[in-house]
């Protein structure tokens, strides 16, 4: 689909499911409402693992809402994008983006955190859970990929790497997506200039689960307005997550910032 930007063009409908629901539609057995007008969410922090192509630029919105109910919000950008893009180079790898968020962790003594995986950063956040057992309670993958050990973001879309560096810039820098067409032109005006080539390695290097599968909690919340990462949460509900249907397109830091801090205020007040 045109508006899913973390998705390679080559293969940008991962998936198609059934039409969406209105926020507030759970799908795990006996799971609460997904938002509530009021909650009880004690003061939480929330760290953020980005999608690709964006930076912490891309949450900007989402930090004054958070901050007004009393949470924080740390968006660490990763090495080669953003206001690190001055860094970019043809190593950077998966492991590289995953340590950025693990270095904020711990240079910021960051605990009891809220990890959120955003698209591509849903295999960021996967190893970042890993290899930071002790600073994360729960992880919440928003219309995000979520990777198995040994699978990389090119085998989860079906994109060969061959066609990949074919199609990138100077071999390794991967072009932008379109933004979802539900965007404002404002908000494109704003973002389109800061989305930048992601190098390819990140999207190629498998994943490297360090400690063994994982245990701590685990959310999905599925963006109905894209349904492309639909197998995705699929796959979270048969594994016993709490999974979640938000009507808003793959962005919803950027499109409904409102709605999804209403959901996730009702998600760590509910765990």
């Amino acid at each position: 689909m045109a508006g899913d930007p973390e998705v390679p063009t080559s293969r940008r409908d991962v998936v198609r499911g059934a039409a969406a629901l209105t926020l507030g539609a759970a799908l795990s057995t006996g799971a609460a409402p997904a938002a509530r007008a009021t909650t009880s969410a004690a003061p939480t922090t929330f760290v953020v693992a980005h999608g690709a192509w964006s930076s912490a630029w891309a949450w900007k919105k989402m930090r004054p809402l958070l901050t007004a109910r009393g949470h924080r919000l740390v968006t660490p950008s990763y090495t080669g994008l953003g206001e690190r893009v001055h860094l970019a180079n043809p190593d950077i790898d998966l492991d590289t983006h995953i340590t950025d968020v693990v270095n904020a962790l711990f240079y910021e003594d960051l605990r009891d955190v809220t990890l959120i995986g955003h698209s591509y950063g849903g295999i960021v956040a996967t190893g970042v859970a890993d290899r930071a057992r002790d600073r994360i309670v729960r992880l919440i993958y928003l219309d995000a990929f979520v990777a198995d050990d040994g699978q990389s973001l090119a085998d989860l879309t079906g994109q060969g790497v061959d066609q990949m560096r074919a199609n990138a810039v100077d071999g390794w820098l991967v072009r932008p997506n379109p933004l979802p067409p539900d965007t404002s032109l404002e908000d494109v005006a704003w973002a389109m200039p800061r989305r930048l080539n992601q190098p390819i390695k990140t999207l190629v290097q498998p994943l490297k689960l360090t400690q063994g599968p994982l245990t701590l909690p685990r959310h999905y919340i599925l963006c109905t307005k894209s349904e492309s990462f639909r197998r995705y949460a699929d796959k979270g509900k048969a594994a016993g997550w709490a999974v979640y249907e938000l009507d808003a397109s793959h962005n919803p830091h950027i499109t409904t910032p409102d709605t999804l801090v209403a959901l996730l205020e009702s998600i760590v007040a509910g765990t």
